[in-house]
């Protein structure tokens, strides 16, 4: 077997605490994850991991030789990407996690460009919201939204900003009357839009301090923007959403935006990955093409 991948198995393994976790990410049975960590223990010959029908614990020699497999890999990995970067072509999979809606209409396209681009270049996309550990599902890029507080060990670099309006159909505000502030918006119907569970507030931007929170009040909540959008188009309440999902509605007069400047927020939008000694040609390449197109579609 190849030492090398018997390293990276062994260390998935530990990280992820199973061999069925490791597998999962691996792509591989669990028994081939086994037979990797038994080719070190034998060539070795001493145990790494101590193994039980409940747990896994590494030996006091198993936690050394795992710090050392880390760095050992890191510099393999760093080799690659300078022999990478001197073929000027990206190659090998890119494992991707990005929001649904935005990953679909936005970046998801942008990638595919990408790909078709560099022949040797495999996309792995995933589309969510929730956000995932980079390190226990094994992505090398994440593009998320919004506030990254509970984002730690992590690169940040800002690709995109786009703009949340607040916006309802005509038949809504001929019944209802339209809010001219926001402390108006708590009179009104509106489709709230519920995230692992729970409500988000409505983010207003103020001069020089963190941006104003409403909580709007409802009785319909969805957990997708896109029916959102199409719920306000019925008449059914206010929505407050990325101006480059109404757009077309907007100009064709299904939606009509209100409150005005002093309802548009500037949302970031972020591309994260892991800190690495040298970033692979195959990430680098795919953040400079969101960062120089993305700005574009959600503007």
């Amino acid at each position: 077997m190849d030492r090398l991948t018997s390293m990276a198995v062994f260390l998935r393994a530990v990280d992820l605490g199973s061999f069925a976790a490791a597998a999962e990410v691996l792509e591989m049975s669990g028994p081939m994850v086994g037979k990797h960590v038994r080719f070190l223990e034998e060539r070795l010959g001493v145990r790494l991991i101590h193994r039980t029908t409940r747990r896994q614990s590494l030996t006091e020699f198993g936690q050394a030789y795992y710090e050392r497999c880390r760095a050992v890999l890191a510099e393999a990995e760093a080799a690659d990407a300078l022999a990478s970067d001197q073929l000027s072509e990206p190659r090998g999979r890119l494992k991707v996690t990005m929001p649904a809606l935005l990953g679909r209409h936005c970046v998801a396209p942008l990638l595919l460009r990408l790909a078709q681009k560099y022949p040797a270049l495999e996309l792995d996309l995933s589309f969510g919201d929730p956000v995932a550990d980079l390190m226990e599902v094994g992505y090398d890029l994440a593009i998320r939204t919004g506030d990254l507080d509970e984002q730690s060990g992590v690169i940040a670099r800002r690709i995109a900003r786009q703009r949340m309006v607040v916006c309802g159909s005509r038949a809504y505000l001929k019944a209802h009357g339209k809010p001219r502030t926001l402390d108006e918006l708590g009179q009104h119907q509106a489709i709230i839009y519920r995230r692992l569970g729970r409500a988000r507030p409505w983010l207003f931007p103020r001069d020089s301090q963190p941006p104003r929170e409403v909580w709007p009040a409802g009785r319909l909540r969805l957990d997708d923007l896109e029916a959102i959008a199409d719920a306000a188009a019925r008449g059914m309440g206010l929505a407050w959403l990325p101006s480059w999902l109404v757009r077309e509605r907007l100009e064709r007069g299904a939606l009509v935006r209100i409150l005005g400047n002093e309802g548009e927020l500037p949302y970031d939008c972020h591309a994260l990955w892991l800190p690495t000694p040298r970033l692979p040609l195959k990430v680098r390449l795919a953040v400079d093409a969101l960062a120089a197109a993305l700005p574009k579609l959600v503007a």
